[in-house]
């Protein structure tokens, strides 16, 4: 590591919640929570602008990593404090209710976190010039605070390709971005009193150990809305993309500055052969009772590729999905068919914490020998024999132009069903109407659908996304056994 910054709590114990309302302390601190710490102390020192340049340099490295002891949460009971800004009003008994002994009460908890070692550090693995780097320590020597007030802090810079820690690596729950800078000043200037300054939202979901680093996937939970049924998920994918893309369009005013793995289309407007953002439904499948029923939408990018690291990506998401001061996330609202009102989407919990189990992207990236098709594979193209030997060839080649292991075909089973309780079967029923059909863009409407379970003969590490519809919601699969 070449550059680290070193906190130590000279208390013993770090004052902060991992979010508004939430009783879990915030350890290790957070990056984006430290960052406010260090703009707030450059804002106390005058606003210098070589050390604005530090800043912004430091928002546009790659995330840090954390090192950091354990600790023990100290018992955090209610408490019952007078609220700070009483609304104005006519009313009289509003003016009685500023004096101390009429003053309501509302209950607060304050989570704590005592770490066995009162000193965190957070490390980047790259060097800064020497302005920057005495610019970022100058600053640093000026946080007296992270978190609550209450949190007082000895801080400062180090640098060196020989650093040492002593303490296990942990990942961040929430980053550092460009334009994290601007966002606290307008904050600030929006009302200095009391600005609604928020940590840093998180955007994407956390990485955990049992999961790959292709997991870097987006997930949009259901927040307000009818959802179609899942056999029309397609189509809502295909709406969640050109929603995406008027983002960059309002960002940059030109639809030339669409990156290629957003559009999945080539400059010249033809597809891309390259790999591009695949977005699928997150259906309640899979687990005992399972109705299909579609929770929210996931963004998928290609193998070990960051949405952070997309060009333009945050920018484009946050100007069609504006932060809701009220709702305290943000939303994505979509229209258009085949949606008969306005569904609104926003970023599930990056823990998981008070989200369903079938919002995870757990069972869809977990390594397995065996997949099964939870929406089903359409194939590459229009079936010349109609027997099985043939659809078990496409499945395969499906697997290959994926990046996936070609399985064997004798270890391939296709058909109507899926495998994965409480979905659909991918052609009706004999008896049903035409209209319980999938549903799927126009360019793939007269492709064959089928289910499939794969046995890889090795573990395979997921997403598992095969057929010509795995950008848009058709062919995503998941392991067997979860």
């Amino acid at each position: 590591m070449s550059l680290a910054f070193e906190i130590e709590f000279v208390t013993g114990v770090c004052r902060a919640a991992r979010e508004p309302g939430d009783t879990s302390p915030d350890w290790p601190p957070q990056p984006d929570r430290v960052f406010s710490a260090l703009v707030s102390a450059w804002a106390a020192r005058g606003e210098r602008p070589d050390e604005r340049a530090a800043l912004e340099w430091l928002e546009e490295q790659s995330p840090p990593t954390i090192y950091a002891s354990n600790y023990t949460s100290r018992t955090a009971p209610d408490v019952f404090v007078p609220p700070n800004d009483p609304r104005a009003s006519k009313a009289a008994r509003k003016y009685i209710e500023v004096m101390p002994d009429q003053r309501r009460r509302q209950p607060r908890r304050f989570p704590i976190a005592r770490p066995d070692d009162p000193v965190a550090v957070l490390a980047w693995s790259t060097e800064p010039e020497t302005v920057i780097f005495d610019a970022l320590d100058a600053i640093a020597r000026d946080v007296g605070y992270i978190g609550h007030s209450a949190s007082l802090t000895r801080c400062r810079f180090l640098t060196g390709d020989e650093l040492t820690f002593g303490h296990p690596a942990r990942l961040a729950r929430r980053h550092i971005y460009s334009g994290r800078l601007r966002e606290l000043e307008r904050s600030h200037h929006a009302n200095p009193v009391r600005p609604a300054i928020r940590p840093g939202n998180p955007l994407f979901a956390e990485r955990s150990q049992d999961i790959q680093p292709s997991s870097d996937w987006l997930v949009l939970e259901v927040i307000d809305g009818e959802v179609p049924d899942v056999r029309a998920a397609a189509l809502v994918c295909r709406l969640l993309r050109q929603a995406l893309m008027s983002g960059y369009r309002r960002k940059t005013g030109s639809r030339d500055a669409i990156p290629e793995i957003v559009s999945g289309h080539a400059a010249d407007g033809t597809p891309t052969r390259l790999p591009h953002i695949a977005i699928a439904p997150m259906a309640f499948a899979g687990f005992p009772h399972a109705d299909g029923r579609v929770f929210g939408f996931v963004l998928i990018p290609p193998r070990g590729v960051s949405l952070n690291r997309i060009e333009g990506f945050r920018g484009a998401f946050e100007k069609v999905a504006p932060y809701l001061q009220d709702k305290e996330q943000r939303v994505l609202s979509l229209e258009g068919s085949p949606l008969k009102e306005t569904l609104r989407l926003a970023p599930a919990h990056p823990t998981g914490v008070g989200t369903l189990s079938s919002l995870s992207p757990a069972p869809y990236l977990k390594p397995s020998r065996y997949w099964a098709s939870v929406t089903p594979i359409v194939l590459e193209r229009h079936l010349k024999r109609k027997d099985d030997a043939e659809i078990r060839e496409l499945i395969a080649r499906a697997c290959e132009n994926a990046g996936l292991p070609r399985p064997a075909l004798d270890e391939i089973q296709a058909g109507k069903h899926s495998a994965v309780e409480g979905m659909p079967p991918a052609r009706p029923l004999s008896g049903e109407p035409l209209w319980m059909r999938w549903k799927a863009p126009k360019s793939l409407a007269s492709r064959p659908l089928v289910h499939a379970v794969i046995d890889f003969e090795q573990e395979v590490a997921g997403p598992v996304l095969l057929g010509a519809g795995r950008f848009t919601g058709l062919g995503l699969c998941r392991r067997v056994g979860d």
